[in-house]
């Protein structure tokens, strides 16, 4: 290929040069660079070029005009260096602001790693708001965490610390645990409860008497009066206790200031307006659910009633047709089964916003969804288990689970969803753990829209749980999830907690165990082939002796031979 240079002025270091892009790649000859030697030309062979190449930038002026421009240097006293390596920037040279804006659109694993990096980016991400984000659409706002959390203060975690602690409890559900039987009921127990933050569970049943019970000694507390009643359903929180069963009412206790156990359920103190009930509804209540504002009860009257907390009234009423069995609310939208049918309203308004139909062979018994609000579970009389994901802008009318599981052979009577375990109560008396991580594609953040968080598997497949929990008698009619604990009962009239407290102290002292037994077997291992070398040794020195000593008497005898026969000579 031929190269035109063309000088203008007197001065050697303007020098540019016409080539044709379609050969760029078979030229044979050294470009100049700008403010170099005058040009010489010459010769070099593919493989010379190819290794300056390699040590040299080349930079093509395709314009005369072009200025070249140097690389930025920072002048530090007597000294000068460039910014960053060979010139060019690193992340870590932009506005603090701008990075946290860039480290928003990572994941909680993403953003762990990228602390590891430097300094700097540890600070940043350590603080990162986003942490907050992750904890709050797995596990919604932690008890106590009406102020903001600020992890400069003395006695308070920052978030990623709050959500690194509760990752790692997680695992606690695939280790060992202990069973505490909590006996008091006198029939079969219908509803429980698990309120983790104060440490308190709460059961009802056929008997019609609400228990209260300590969760982490496993005894009984209080007992309320009964209330002529069976009760289906059980709800609290830090403020409100709400219980609802087959007389049509809200039987509810509000929080007492400075009182050992928040609730009065006795009535043993006389407090003024501790209790109260909400009448309203035609039929059994069989569901129920609070938020911040509102209380939710879905009865067999065929309806979902909202009542405001505050005013004790009722708000809306979304009409279904057939009985409601579980309802759960999570934002602005409330998710109910109501026969074999899902539904998906809102709040708000009280319209519709979606349906899925025939979710199930029978009827849906349970329903449970994430704190995000965008997966949601379903169980039925068929056994199985659907996941399903709603992201409000789907018109299909034939919606499809993304993943299903058949762990029981009976109806599933109840679920419960702890991020990442899905629990289930079923009429075989069995417990099945479902780990959800795997389903959900890694690097897609919640604030995506329009944009699905989970893998789709086939129609046909079936997955299987993580871990089955056995030795329960049948009809296990409700059960709960804490960070550590799950909680079901049923017709045997008891309580069961099933306590992973301790499953990760319990795994760590058997791993050292196993450690130290390894480490006790190499050991008698290498002593054993050392005593075996020390004796190889001395048994090569015993043959080595007798060999000599062999050797020793035959140049004896010889000896004397020879003497012998010169003796003769003689």
């Amino acid at each position: 290929m031929a190269l035109e240079s063309s000088v203008k002025g007197n001065s050697p270091s303007r020098k540019f040069i016409e080539t044709s892009p379609t050969d760029c790649n078979n030229f044979d000859e050294e470009l100049p660079f700008a403010n170099s030697k005058p040009y010489i030309p010459c010769v070099f062979s593919k493989s010379h070029i190819s290794k300056k190449l390699a040590n040299r930038s080349i930079i093509t002026k395709p314009f005369p005009s072009a200025p070249v421009r140097k690389p930025d240097v920072v002048s530090n006293g007597n000294s000068t260096e460039e910014s960053g390596s060979n010139g060019r920037r690193s992340i870590t040279d932009l506005p603090r602001a701008l990075v946290s804006e860039i480290l928003h659109c990572l994941e909680a694993k993403e953003l762990g790693i990228v602390s590891c990096v430097s300094t700097l980016l540890n600070d940043i991400a350590s603080d990162h708001h986003g942490w907050k984000d992750f904890y709050c659409e797995r596990w919604g706002l932690p008890f106590g965490a009406n102020c903001p959390l600020n992890s400069n203060s003395s006695g308070q975690k920052s978030w990623k610390e709050l959500f690194v602690e509760r990752e790692h409890r997680s695992k606690s559900f695939m280790g060992r645990y202990s069973i505490d039987v909590l006996r008091g009921h006198t029939e079969a127990v219908r509803a429980v409860f698990l309120l983790q933050p104060v440490k308190l569970i709460f059961t009802g049943g056929y008997d019609s008497a609400i228990h209260m019970w300590d969760m982490e000694e496993g005894l009984s507390i209080a007992v309320s009066r009964p209330l002529g009643c069976t009760i289906r359903a059980i709800v609290a929180d830090t403020e409100l206790l709400v219980a609802g069963g087959t007389d049509a009412f809200l039987q509810c206790w509000r929080a007492i200031e400075g009182h050992p156990h928040l609730f009065d359920i006795t009535g043993s103190t006389m407090s003024q307006n501790s209790d109260f009930r909400l009448w309203g509804h035609e039929g059994p209540i069989t569901c129920l659910a609070l938020d911040s504002t509102r209380i939710y009860s879905g009865s067999w009257d065929m309806s979902v009633r909202v009542w405001d907390r505050a005013l004790l009234k009722c708000l809306k009423i979304a009409r279904h047709g057939d009985w409601v069995w579980a309802l759960v609310p999570r934002g602005s939208t409330v998710a109910s089964t109501a026969g074999r049918d899902v539904y998906i309203w809102d709040t708000e308004s009280g319209n519709l916003i979606e349906v899925i139909y025939n979710a199930h062979g029978g009827n849906a018994h349970s329903l449970a969804r994430s704190y995000s609000g965008d997966l949601l579970f379903t169980g039925g009389e068929d056994g199985a288990i659907h996941m399903f994901e709603i992201n409000g802008y789907c018109d299909d009318d034939d919606k499809k689970p993304i993943a299903t599981w058949v762990p029981h052979t009976g109806s599933v009577y109840s679920l419960a969803f702890e991020f990442p375990w899905l629990v289930s109560s079923s009429s075989d008396g069995r417990l099945a753990l479902i780990d959800i991580r795997k389903l959900l594609k890694s690097g897609q953040r919640s604030s995506v829209r329009h944009t699905s968080k989970c893998k789709h598997a086939s129609s046909n497949a079936v997955e299987p749980p993580q871990r089955m929990l056995n030795g329960v008698r049948p009809n296990l009619f409700s059960v709960d999830i804490g960070a550590d604990r799950i909680v079901c009962a049923g017709e045997e009239g008891v309580v069961r907690v099933w306590n992973f407290s301790q499953a990760l102290e319990i795994e760590k002292r058997v791993q050292a165990l196993r450690s130290a037994r390894l480490e006790n077997r190499m050991r008698r291992r290498k002593a054993q082939i050392e005593m075996n070398e020390k004796g190889g040794r001395a048994d090569q020195c015993s043959a080595a002796a007798r060999r000599n000593q062999l050797n020793k008497d035959r140049a004896g005898i010889w000896h004397n031979k020879r003497g012998v026969e010169g003796n003769l000579k003689a």
